[in-house]
């Protein structure tokens, strides 16, 4: 696997995990949390967040490392 590939699964990944505790907790004042992880809108959101994550601010990420290294 390159280092691009690495990177974006690692920093997008990451992001994509933060969301779904955020709003897994925020979502805590309507519904406990065994009813939020047992309903399927709950995987669609997170499977949203991390092909986000990984694809979009991974590669947004990426961009700007490559930049940074580059100047240098």
């Amino acid at each position: 696997m390159s280092e691009r590939w690495k990177y974006q699964i690692k920093s997008g990944g990451f992001w994509g995990v933060f969301m779904i505790a955020f709003t897994t907790i925020f979502g805590l004042k309507e519904m406990s949390f065994t009813e939020q992880i047992s309903t399927p809108n709950f995987y669609i959101r997170a499977a949203g967040y991390l092909v986000l994550g990984i694809f979009v601010l991974g590669y947004i990420n990426w961009r700007a490392k490559v930049k940074n290294e580059n100047k240098q």
